[in-house]
């Protein structure tokens, strides 16, 4: 064999994976989960060890056969993890009933090495987090949701100081009245950018609205459950708002509250449906969905499903109608199976050369 071919040969079997610094390589097993990052030790001993110094952390409870192994494995992280190591990423998902205290165990350490993104997403009952959670300085993004059923029973705190959070994602809570009779959680938050609420979210008097109130909040998602009798009450106090989603049943009211608009939304995604409940007279959600379109004056792109085209053709004498609004549309996505040439013509008769998007 001649040695060029030796040469080549050897370069071709050389561990080059092994030869990137510890930074890159951490960026690698990022993207897996910590189960996954820990068996890549196999490959080689250059990799032994860095998994104890990942600042990502996946656990997922449906990657283990039993829950118990699940919750040895958890034990084993936690103690045998760099102590010194920071813990920028947590992403806990358990699908089983866990002891709570487990829960408190993992949230304390991922506090005591400075998370700064973490998600919980659990389906078994938390009557209260851990208090420190909601005075951590160092998170800058927050997911929790918690599948319970019938229904939510996990209140969310009216006291919280978490002045870096700029993403904050809530499924399963119940929000309460504050010191001011009003029912505003959102309004502590400094630097709140994104907010997204999901499924079982409630108010806990059904009688309040629940107030979104932020200087700073740039994007909102609001998921309710389409299943749900009543729904939430909302009300948006948002004078920066850029993007907006919703799915669930038409609002029950106007979004916007008295000293406020939302002529500041620019991208609109609207998934609705009539609305049910002691608030809602079925017969009046084609003229709340009309009233909503109307706040939403200088939006630029909008997105509408085929349930709400659905709600829309019932709006009576729909062609008669001069709308008010939707000057500045530039883009609009619409089921194509559902749009009729009427439905078009009104959504564009301020905007006829905005581009139509069918999908």
């Amino acid at each position: 064999m001649k040695r060029g071919t030796k040469k080549r040969i050897k370069e071709k079997n050389e561990d080059r994976f092994s030869c990137l610094p510890d930074y890159v390589l951490l960026h690698i097993l990022s993207f897996f989960d910590i189960k996954e990052a820990i068996q890549t030790c196999i490959l080689s001993t250059r990799w032994k060890n860095l998994w104890k110094i990942l600042p990502t952390v996946t656990l997922i409870s449906s990657q283990f056969a039993t829950f118990e192994a699940f919750t040895k494995f958890i034990s084993k992280i936690l103690s045998l993890r760099d102590a010194s190591a920071s813990l920028d990423v947590l992403d806990f998902q358990c699908e089983g009933r866990m002891d709570p205290r487990e829960l408190k165990r993992i949230l304390t350490y991922a506090i005591s090495h400075s998370v700064k993104r973490l998600r919980i997403d659990v389906n078994f009952d938390i009557q209260q987090f851990l208090p420190s959670l909601f005075s951590c300085h160092t998170l800058t993004s927050l997911h929790l949701s918690i599948y319970e059923s019938p229904r939510p029973i996990t209140l969310f705190p009216n006291s919280l100081n978490l002045p870096a959070v700029t993403t904050l994602a809530l499924n399963g809570f119940l929000f309460c009245v504050g010191d001011d009779g009003r029912v505003d959680p959102f309004s502590k938050f400094d630097k709140l950018d994104t907010l997204m609420i999901y499924g079982a979210c409630e108010v806990r008097d059904y009688k309040l609205n629940l107030c979104i109130s932020s200087t700073t909040l740039v994007n909102l998602t609001i998921r309710t459950n389409y299943s749900a009798a009543g729904g939430i009450r909302f009300q948006l106090y948002t004078p920066n708002l850029c993007t907006f989603v919703y799915h669930g049943h038409i609002p029950f009211q106007k979004l916007c509250g008295i000293n406020s608009n939302l002529s500041s939304i620019k991208h609109v995604l609207l998934d609705m449906t009539i609305g049910v409940g002691m608030w809602s007279n079925p017969k009046d959600n084609p003229l709340l969905l009309l009233h909503l379109l109307d706040e939403l004056a200088n939006v630029e792109s909008l997105t509408i499903s085929h349930r709400t085209l659905k709600v829309l053709s019932l709006v009576p004498y729909l062609l008669e109608i001069e709308f008010t609004s939707l000057y500045n549309l530039k883009s609009l996505k619409v089921d194509g199976k559902f749009i009729t040439e009427g439905m078009l013509y009104f959504l564009l008769q301020n905007a006829p050369s905005a581009k139509v998007i069918l999908y």
